[in-house]
């Protein structure tokens, strides 16, 4: 009797245990919108064709027209994408028709298979539409930009407009198999480089761009909070996996997942979460094949999503803190104790 009684204890001791683990380990995320909002829809405005439409033999008029016709975003495609002044615009008659159907870089192609790969932008409006109306509801006098398409010669996947307004070089989104990008950029790149990435990485740039680094210190921990609130914020906005929020396969987040201890432990037996040397803060902050201070097998931008896991884990503790203060809050070190971040 006394060993039936004994056994069922054990059973009710482990059963608490795996309880407390579950509520532990798998609290349920934060919801931060209302079910039904009013839509912001977005306006996607296909500059792509009508670039691509300029006519060598007419094209003097064409780019007055262009010119014309988008005031705002010419002067910043002239000059960010394809490295042209401005205001040399017969320059940029002549120039124009070549870039758009060179073949010795593959121009022409490309351009071709932006208009066939985007003919449908539904997805990517729908996507686009929600998080800005998530986002008005956070900030009621934000500004909803509206998205223009372009060609970019490889050369710019985002531009920001001077009247807040964003532009896509959709050129940059073909697919991580595209040939002809083997070319141009690294293979770790390619991961980012397809259409399903467009609502993230104009999102996350809209975030980056409205709520700049405010930190004087320049710190590791200070840089590791910052982008893993924007990254926090931005998954809330878009009903997207992690992963693509991050720009990750799913292996790299199941990696980061896998070897979130070792990798947070060897931080802190590092002690550099205070160091504020420019190549460290590359390391972990930055693009590139793996992060090199954790290992060759850790996925880049492990810092990052070392920041996401603490500010998740702050705002879960936090239930009272709303987006629009975890955004406003500078003290790096104060979420990192409130959070009481310990994978």
């Amino acid at each position: 009797m006394r060993l039936n009684v004994l056994r069922m204890n054990i059973r009710w001791g482990i059963a608490l245990v795996l309880v407390g683990m579950v509520c532990t380990c798998c609290r349920p995320k934060r919801h931060y919108y209302p079910h039904s909002l009013p839509e912001q829809a977005v306006q996607i405005i296909r500059f792509d064709s009508a670039l691509l439409a300029v006519r060598a033999e007419h094209a003097p008029d064409d780019v007055r027209a262009l010119y014309a016709a988008y005031p705002d975003l010419m002067p910043a495609f002239v000059e960010q994408a394809l490295g042209v002044a401005a205001s040399d615009t017969d320059y940029l008659a002549e120039a124009l028709p070549m870039f758009i159907q060179d073949t010795v870089y593959k121009f022409a192609e490309t351009n071709r298979m932006v208009l066939n790969t985007f003919a449908d932008m539904h997805a990517i409006r729908q996507a686009l539409s929600q998080a800005f109306t998530r986002i008005t509801y956070l900030f009621p006098d934000a500004y909803v930009p509206r998205i223009y398409t372009f060609v970019s010669g490889f050369n710019a996947p985002v531009l920001f407009l001077d009247n807040g307004d964003m532009a896509v070089g959709l050129d940059m989104y073909l697919g991580s198999d595209y040939p002809y990008y083997n070319q141009v950029v690294y293979n770790y790149q390619k991961q980012t480089m397809r259409k399903e990435c467009i609502p993230c990485d104009v999102v996350s740039g809209y975030l980056f761009a409205h709520f700049p680094f405010m930190s004087k210190k320049g710190r590791l921990i200070d840089n590791m909070i910052y982008r893993g609130k924007m990254m926090y914020v931005c998954s809330t906005l878009l009903d997207e996996p992690d992963y693509e929020v991050m720009g990750y396969t799913k292996q790299q987040w199941q990696w980061c997942e896998q070897y979130e201890r070792q990798v947070w432990n060897r931080m802190m037996d590092k002690r550099d979460l205070f160091k504020t040397e420019q190549m460290l803060l590359t390391s972990y902050l930055n693009d590139g094949p793996f992060t090199s201070e954790i290992s060759q097998e850790a996925p880049p931008r492990i810092g990052t999503w070392i920041g996401w896991r603490i500010a998740q884990s702050y705002m879960e503790h936090h239930p009272e803190v709303s987006l629009q203060e975890l955004i406003a809050n500078h003290d790096a070190e104060q979420i990192l104790r409130d959070s009481y971040y310990k994978p």
